[in-house]
């Protein structure tokens, strides 16, 4: 029998589980998370995927020797000696284009006129840059020489036959596609984006623009938790705010068919905190409070094998716990290691940060121009303006009490 809302729940919990540090928390998601399916993606759709091959290239690239510049190919021999004072003549028998080659071969004395990515003919091997050639007709004067193999392209001289040109776990740039492209791959095996379903708990929330009375407070979680989702690599979906109802958690909780599941809100062991409870009721619950800052009350759980990330409620809380923890996961169902999704940067401290030995802290920075950082001088987790006036954050690790002011830390910075 499901108990109704006025009935004291058996999923309230009396306290945090034992307390997990962040790094026993990323070494649970990258043992026991798995890669996902892999799935055949053209290059169009490739970029920002994640290899799930290494891919050998069947083919030499260039796979003829090709000019490099314009100018003329020639036998680099004849043309010792050639100089300002000393200008020496040569014939010229035809012209080579990309994609039209010459046809003939250059012999004694002949030169032909070559474009930028034309083959080199036969007979030739090297190509004179055509601002030291002074052309009349169908005859050249040089007024340098050149060395063998000057300006020439060699055939598989970017990517020779056989190459691993990428490997497994690479996050697909677009100049990565076009590496693709020029070794005749189509398409590639992908990891699929992983789907995310995200649940807000709250009585107190409505939708933007919603009417409401004073004390609501406007939904902001599910915006930004589905905005860093698809950053991580992840596809959201979306429900209806939940009401704090054990019944309508365990039921929402329940019909997730995603990959991931992430709810935001009642994570901590107040009276209508239900969804560690209920986690542990469905399946098992094996972090309920970690020691970081912001985000203590983040936990996690498995359901039929789906993990389940139990997000706090409070904004920031919720950015950092998601930022460190579900996109970790995401990167888990791509191939990768857990870690974050932000490029990271050296940088000096322009004065001490100071944390608790014990716990893992989150510092929001503000980054200059000359890499040197400064800690943003806000309070409380729920002042989600201070994330976009940060650049970026750092962590402070749980063994020592901060950073003193000049230290080398480093920073990973949000992107744009």
């Amino acid at each position: 029998m499901t108990p109704g809302p006025g009935i004291q729940h058996d999923v309230r919990m009396s306290g945090f589980v034992e307390r997990k540090s962040f790094a026993e928390v990323w070494k649970i998601i990258q043992d026991r998370i798995r890669p996902g399916e892999a799935e055949s993606t053209s290059l169009r759709d490739a970029c920002d995927r994640v290899l799930a091959e290494d891919v050998v290239s069947p083919v030499a690239v260039p796979c003829f020797d090709r000019s490099a510049m314009d100018g003329y190919a020639v036998l680099a021999e004849e043309t010792s000696g050639a100089s300002d004072y000393n200008p020496l003549e040569f014939q010229v028998i035809g012209e080579a284009y990309p994609g039209r080659a010459f046809e003939g071969r250059a012999g004694p004395g002949q030169a032909v006129k070559v474009m930028t990515g034309a083959a080199i003919p036969d007979g030739a091997n090297a190509v004179m840059m055509a601002e030291y050639a002074e052309a009349e007709a169908s005859r050249v004067r040089f007024r340098r020489q050149v060395t063998p193999g000057k300006n020439i392209m060699r055939a598989g001289e970017d990517v020779a036959r056989g190459d691993v040109v990428l490997a497994r776990g690479r996050r697909l740039r677009p100049q990565d596609i076009g590496v693709l492209a020029s070794v005749h791959r189509p398409a590639v095996l992908a990891y699929r984006s992983p789907t995310v379903a995200v649940l807000i708990t709250g009585n107190e929330l409505v939708e933007p623009g919603q009417a409401a009375d004073g004390t609501c407070i406007v939904d902001s979680n599910s915006y930004v938790i589905g905005g860093l989702v698809r950053r991580y690599g992840g596809i959201p979906m979306h429900r209806e705010i939940l009401p704090d109802r054990a019944e309508t958690i365990r039921a929402a909780i329940r019909e997730c068919r995603e990959d991931l599941v992430v709810v935001s809100g009642g994570s901590s062991v107040g009276e209508e905190d239900y969804a560690p409870g209920i986690v542990r009721e469905l399946g098992e619950l094996v972090v309920h409070g970690v020691a970081i800052k912001p985000g203590s009350p983040f936990g996690l759980g498995f359901i039929d094998g789906r993990a389940v990330f139990l997000l706090p409620g409070s904004p920031v809380a919720a950015m950092v716990t998601a930022d460190a923890f579900v996109g970790s996961a995401i990167r888990r169902k791509l191939g990768l290691d857990v870690g974050f999704a932000y490029p990271r940067l050296r940088c000096r401290l322009l004065q001490k940060v100071v944390s608790a030995i014990g716990r893992t802290e989150f510092v929001r920075v503000h980054l200059h121009e000359d890499f040197t950082v400064e800690k943003l001088r806000v309070s409380g987790s729920s002042i989600l303006t201070s994330t976009t006036r940060a650049d970026g954050f750092l962590v402070i690790d749980d063994a020592i009490e901060g950073y003193p002011e000049g230290s080398m830390v480093d920073v990973y910075r949000y992107g744009s």
